[in-house]
């Protein structure tokens, strides 16, 4: 425990010696076939890594959409050399950890460990993305988390909303579209170990897998670690162009009624189709961050501080870096105070769009954008995070030093352009979720 706390706390430290021009203290080169980045900061004895390879939820075959999450939830269950316990109790003994999750397109690993036993790590890491036992004890058990953890989520109405909003707005395929609950659970009982062995095969391996590591780096030693662990490794699959979410219905209204919920969820959105690369994306997001972004943004600023309609409400763009995203508000109401809510909502939505935002409202949203990206990038988990992001969204890494740079030469022109030119607010799609009471009757 004093070794988990130990790393917790390093890793949090000012990255010292962080200097103006990240990209020119990154070393990035291909070995074993991996795309590594790394990047040696002033935090003494922690590593933290980051990396991903394409084999999430977009890739899953025909025949069952849960194969890609099942083979990630294996492969922390064991490999052909050891099980599960005696990974775990190695990882433990030196205060490390490795840790999995499935998304639209990247399966993505990251963990943290002392920079002496970094070597160790990498060499389970690489067991573990290479050699699954794939036992099918295990698979029973991962069988019977994931059904668990659905039906409990099913009771959420947030989980229920945000699923509704993705089944609508993009069409199945799309790396943001998330399928029926309900499809998914059964795709989980009817998969087979073969399917996840047969689907392991085909997508990992090192064609478009990058690995990230920050904090107290032996560049020499990092290299000759994934040199001999990934030794021999083939295969992987290159990213897809994914098409746009086009042509899916406008102004879809949708309610999911849930008894006994104190607040109702709300998604109120619609397909970007932008990339986060494309010429007006950055704009759109400063655009929106004047919107609904932290307490100084205009929703939470009059429909909460103001009117006291809600506790949580903001606007946001993303999932973005692979395909078009999304741009939503998402707020939470009492049922009591739901028609005043989106009454609200709407009339701060509208006034928005249509006057876009002001200088004042520009010169605030780049101040705190261009803070925080630089605060997120003053440790090493903030760090790894940011250069990971930036190759999954087609960038090199000199990304993070042009980012500050982008941020404030944006115009209020172009960024009440791409407003207007982007959004839709009469064909948006409405999501509510909870306990929604019946409409008030005008008549």
């Amino acid at each position: 425990m004093k070794r988990h706390l130990l790393l917790s706390l390093l890793s949090t430290f000012l990255a010292t010696g962080l200097p103006a021009q990240i990209a020119d203290k990154v070393v990035r080169e291909k070995i074993a076939g991996i795309d590594l980045i790394a990047y040696q900061t002033g935090v003494k004895d922690v590593v933290t890594f980051r990396g991903s390879l394409p084999a999430g939820d977009s890739f899953a075959p025909k025949e069952n959409l849960a194969v890609p999450t099942l083979v990630g939830g294996m492969l922390d269950k064991g490999t052909t050399k050891q099980d599960k316990f005696a990974i775990a109790q190695k990882l433990d003994n030196i205060g490390a950890k490795i840790g999995f999750s499935v998304q639209g397109v990247m399966l993505e690993f990251s963990g943290k460990c002392l920079s002496k036993d970094l070597p160790l790590v990498l060499s389970l890491l690489a067991e573990e993305l290479r050699t699954p036992a794939f036992a099918e004890a295990e698979f029973a058990k991962l069988k019977k988390q994931i059904a668990g953890q659905l039906q409990r989520a099913l009771e959420s109405p947030d989980y229920r909303a945000d699923q509704a909003f993705s089944e609508t707005v993009f069409p199945p395929g799309h790396p943001n579209y998330a399928p029926p609950t309900k499809e998914f659970l059964a795709a989980v009982e009817s998969a087979r170990i073969e399917d996840l062995k047969t689907f392991h095969t085909a997508f990992y391996g090192p064609l478009q897998a990058t690995l990230v590591t920050v904090g107290d780096v032996d560049i020499a030693g990092l290299k000759s670690a994934i040199a001999q662990a990934f030794a021999g490794w083939e295969g992987g699959k290159t990213m897809p162009d994914f098409a746009k979410a086009t042509d899916r219905a406008p102004n879809r209204e949708q309610t999911i009624s849930m008894a006994d919920k104190p607040n109702v969820t709300v998604i109120l959105g619609q397909a970007t189709g932008l990339k986060y690369k494309d010429p007006d994306a950055l704009a759109l997001r400063i655009g929106t961050a004047a919107l609904g972004q932290g307490f100084t943004g205009r929703l939470m600023a009059n429909i909460r501080d103001k009117e006291g309609l809600t506790y949580g409400i903001r606007a946001g763009v993303g999932s973005d870096a692979f395909a078009d995203g999304d741009w939503q508000i998402t707020a939470n109401f009492a049922p009591q105070l739901l028609e005043k809510g989106m009454a609200s909502t709407k009339r701060e939505l509208d006034g928005w769009f249509a006057q876009g935002i002001t200088a004042a409202e520009l010169e605030r949203v780049k101040s705190n954008l261009i803070g925080t990206f630089k605060v997120g990038l003053a440790t090493t988990d903030g760090l790894s995070s940011a250069l990971l992001n930036a190759v999954h969204r087609g960038y090199d890494v000199t990304w993070l030093d042009e980012y500050p740079k982008r941020i404030a030469a944006l115009s209020l022109p172009e960024v009440n352009a791409a407003i207007k030119k982007h959004l839709q607010p009469e064909k948006m799609t409405v999501i509510k979720a909870g306990s929604v009471p019946p409409p008030t009757d005008r008549g």
